[in-house]
């Protein structure tokens, strides 16, 4: 059974920095194609905020250019999210989420970031 497990989020002060992690399992690591990291704010729709291919390709949303990282170990099957001077309309549930070879896209259970002094 694929699972996509999201871990870092957690309550920072404003300026703060995060180290997002998904990892995958339950399948063969290098059937994976795409990964990515979305977002939802309360009360808002889920936004891309970045997106990586498997040879490293990476894609921000505009929001996110500058002080968010978007990385993968594909022998690991994790993928990661740096993300620096945090701010408030930073605050939203992460989810990520992975393209696997035969098996469609599979999403996790995504990971709370609050940011509030």
């Amino acid at each position: 059974q694929v699972r996509l497990v999201e871990s870092g989020g957690g309550l920072v002060q404003p300026g703060g920095s995060l180290r997002l992690s998904c990892a995958a399992s339950g399948i063969y690591v290098y059937n994976i194609y795409n990964m990515g990291w979305y977002r939802q704010a309360p009360g808002k729709g889920r936004e891309l905020v970045a997106s990586i291919t498997r040879r490293g390709t990476t894609e921000y949303a505009d929001s996110a250019k500058g002080r968010f990282t978007i990385s993968r170990d594909n022998a690991k099957g994790t993928m990661y999210l740096q993300i620096n001077s945090l701010n408030p309309e930073d605050t939203a549930v992460y989810y990520c989420t992975a393209d696997i070879y035969t098996e469609g896209s599979y999403w996790g259970q995504g990971t709370q970031v609050t940011v509030s002094s």
